[in-house]
């Protein structure tokens, strides 16, 4: 559990004594681990201590914000998720389940001595998942955790005000069986390098499973014969690696078989070369200390030993981080940091509400830092409040002369890019998190005349970063990662790769991404935005991703180069906002009869832009042979067939989209969508390449229905194409990527400025 001391909460000051020892004490029956989404009974005692339970007087037990278990009720005995409490002198104890906005603790039930009142010694027992009258139990929630807690508090003088216990109550929440594979591996390396191989077994809801008892075979294919790998799981651990040394130039993959040869899992394509390396980092999410799950030790270790990312920072909400957090921030990311295996970045979330900046992700280069707080909303020491920024152009004066950059963000605040910016600090805008997908942020940046790159991170609250899975609750996506192009890993090399904006950021896939252009004639190229003061770096005729380039050409060629673990659906070429070139991976002629059905968008930018769909999908003159799910993060939302020409589903989207793929006998007839948002009917025979969409309002809210070969198997392309240059402005010039996985890649733009 996480020690007060660290922890980003605040309870009322006023209590009735001096230790909550004398108000009540509390246990649990059974603290043995439970499995995610099990169902259990949870059966708690509290006795009441030395001043008594008054009339309307009792406690609360609270839950996290992460908790995406079951909903908490009081009024159904037979039904899920049912809590009784009963004392040992019959005094009624009445049961509200509510959500009282106690960050982190907003999810709470609170137990009422009505009528009555108890003394000294009287016990109260409390079951979250009654089964007595035939409930099934409490719903535990989807993720792991090492001690998912009950935070017992208690009001005894009835006066509104919940101090918190001493006891704490706490049981581990540990992972189902797998049901699915991955193989993690670098996608770009130099030759000789000794690279790790990850493997990893994934439970329903995405979580590493230790439950391993089968024997695996790692295999390789590349320029060069490698012998395969066979190894049994340790017991207790959530992943393996291999580690093996690579010489010879070339494309490597490697594949996870099982011992009877069925392959179960294949890594992303690898290239060894004498060019770039390029490394992989989620640097955005909070540990239990704020508003996450588990230490920020375990938040680090997962990062390193199980999702296998490059690098990670942690990125608590600066108006939650106490100063001995602060300090404990820096202390473990120096303890992380192992360059040339693992880098670590200390830095915080300035959380400010977007009227006057919104989320910024600050990053330093070093440990020792002060933290410039947007507010001290939630903490109570306010010695240094005059340190506090209370707007962005309040935070850049104060971050002038540090040694860092920052990252706007869509969370609970969406950033307010055109209150102020700062060409030097802020290097890029995050376009996609658990959050969903933001690509209106890169937009509205073109239109203020930033020159920022593209960054994807998870904003994990699970404890899972770099594998960032979104549960049950407000979250809808899959987390993000970034991929940066640098010298080496190690802190200097990662952030000048920041600064120059020589990254791309994705939706969790690990795809290789390469955008250049070449002009007739030379150019200035800057890695830092001339806007800034900065003067060019070198002279040359053509520029890599993320580089500033000065030129009077009217037009330059484009090349995009892709190598994907699923095959390529579209790479799209633009000039600012504007789609230039659309390359497949197949032509019309490969059009077979598969369909393809997304939900996409948000209600609006802010912090309810989640959008519920419901609705069904009815052929009138097809079948549907088979459904296959894409971005169906959810697996208890219903996407079932009703009958063989009917589709029912019921989906999330937060800016992101998910839907599912349909396998029909013929494409012939019509597609009836009929949904909570939008109603259509659309005639198979007339599609082609381009999906058909049918707008629901909101932030580009849209269901669409797209034709897509029977089989695709094009996993590598590289094209180019000749692009006019604006005259009068900036000429952007990016790639975006879409994988028949579901998958999307962002390039951070190449900026052709006059």
């Amino acid at each position: 559990m996480i020690s007060d001391e660290l922890m980003g909460d605040v309870w009322p000051p006023v209590q009735p004594g001096r230790a909550t020892s004398d108000y009540a004490r509390v246990t649990i029956a059974d603290s043995a681990p439970c499995e995610v989404r099990s169902w259990q009974e949870l059966r708690l005692k509290l006795t009441v201590g030395r001043f008594g339970f008054d009339d309307t007087g009792g406690f609360r037990i609270s839950l996290r914000f992460t908790h995406d278990g079951g909903a908490l009720q009081s009024s159904d005995p037979g039904a899920a998720n049912y809590v009784s409490a009963r004392s040992s002198t019959g005094a009624r104890i009445a049961v509200h389940c509510e959500r009282h906005g106690f960050r982190p603790w907003d999810k709470a039930v609170r137990f009422e001595v009505v009528g009555g009142a108890l003394k000294p010694g009287d016990e109260i027992d409390v079951t979250f998942g009654d089964r007595s009258q035939g409930s099934p139990g409490f719903l535990m929630q989807t993720f792991c955790e090492s001690a998912f807690e009950l935070r017992v508090s208690v009001d005894p003088c009835a006066t509104g005000f919940f101090a918190p216990l001493e006891d704490r109550i706490a049981i581990p929440v540990v992972a189902a069986p797998p049901v699915r594979w991955k193989v993690i591996n670098p996608t770009a390396r130099r030759a000789g390098a000794t690279i790790v191989v990850g493997v990893v077994g994934e439970d329903l809801w995405g979580n590493a499973s230790d439950s391993v008892e089968v024997p695996l075979v790692l295999r390789a294919s590349g320029p060069v014969p490698l012998s395969p790998v066979e190894f049994d799981w340790a017991p207790g651990a959530r992943s393996h690696k291999i580690e093996r040394r690579l010489d010879a130039p070339g494309t490597y993959r490697f594949s996870l078989h099982d011992g009877a040869g069925a392959k179960l899992a294949e890594g992303p394509p690898l290239l060894i070369g004498d060019g770039e390396q390029t490394f992989w980092a989620d640097l955005h999410g909070q540990s239990g200390e704020t508003v996450g799950i588990n230490s920020i030790e375990a938040y680090f270790a997962f990062a390193r030993d199980i999702a296998f990312v490059d690098a990670c920072a942690h990125q608590a909400n600066d108006f939650q981080v106490k100063d001995a957090f602060w300090d404990t921030i820096n202390a473990t990311t120096r303890a992380f940091n192992d360059e040339g295996r693992f880098v670590t970045f200390p830095g915080y979330e300035w959380s400010a509400n977007t009227a006057v900046g919104g989320d910024h992700n600050v990053y330093f280069r070093d440990e020792g830092r002060p933290i410039v707080r947007s507010s001290h909303a939630m903490i109570e020491d306010r010695r240094d409040l005059s340190t506090d920024a209370h707007d962005l152009a309040a935070l850049y004066a104060a971050l002038a002369r540090e040694d860092c950059v920052l990252f706007a963000h869509v969370g609970g605040r969406p950033a307010n890019l055109a209150l102020a910016h700062d060409p030097r600090l802020r290097t890029a805008v995050e376009l996609h998190s658990d959050w969903g997908t933001f690509e209106w942020m890169l937009h509205d940046s073109f239109r203020l005349g930033h020159r920022v790159g593209v960054v994807c991170n998870s904003d994990v609250h699970k404890g899972r970063p770099g594998a960032s899975y979104p549960g049950a609750a407000s979250f809808g996506a899959l987390g993000g990662l970034t991929c940066y192009r640098a010298a080496a890993l190690d802190r200097a090399s990662l952030f000048e790769a920041i600064r120059r904006r020589s990254h791309y950021g994705t939706t969790g896939s690990r795809l290789h991404l390469d955008v250049r252009i070449a002009f007739d004639e030379p150019a200035e190229i800057f890695h830092v935005d001339p806007a800034a003061g900065a003067g060019p770096r070198c002279v040359r005729a053509r520029a890599e991703m993320g580089e500033i380039v000065r030129s009077a050409a009217k037009s330059a060629t484009v090349g995009v180069a892709v190598s994907a673990g699923s095959p390529i659906l579209s790479i799209e070429v633009f000039t600012a906002s504007e789609i230039v070139a659309t390359f497949r991976g197949y032509d019309r002629d490969a059009l077979g009869d598969r369909l393809r059905i997304l939900c996409h968008g948000a209600q609006y930018r802010g912090r309810g832009r989640q959008t519920l769909w419901k609705g069904t999908a009815t052929f009138s003159d097809a079948v549907a042979k088979s459904i296959s799910p894409i971005n169906w993060w959810n697996p208890e939302r219903p996407l079932r067939r009703e009958s063989p020409d009917s589709i029912r589903f019921e989906a999330v989207t937060t800016g992101n989209f998910c839907g599912f793929d349909v396998a029909l006998d013929r494409l012939e007839g019509t597609v009836r969508i009929a949904a909570n948002l939008v109603e259509g009917t659309i005639e198979l025979g007339d599609l082609g390449l381009e999906p058909r969409r049918l707008d629901a309002g909101g932030l580009e809210r849209a269901i669409s229905a797209q034709r897509l070969p029977d089989r695709l198997e094009t996993t590598e392309m590289t094209v180019s194409r000749r692009v006019r240059l604006y005259e009068d402005r900036d000429t952007p010039v990016w790639a975006r990527v879409r994988t028949e996985d579901g998958h999307v890649a962002w390039s951070s733009p190449i900026y052709v400025i006059r």
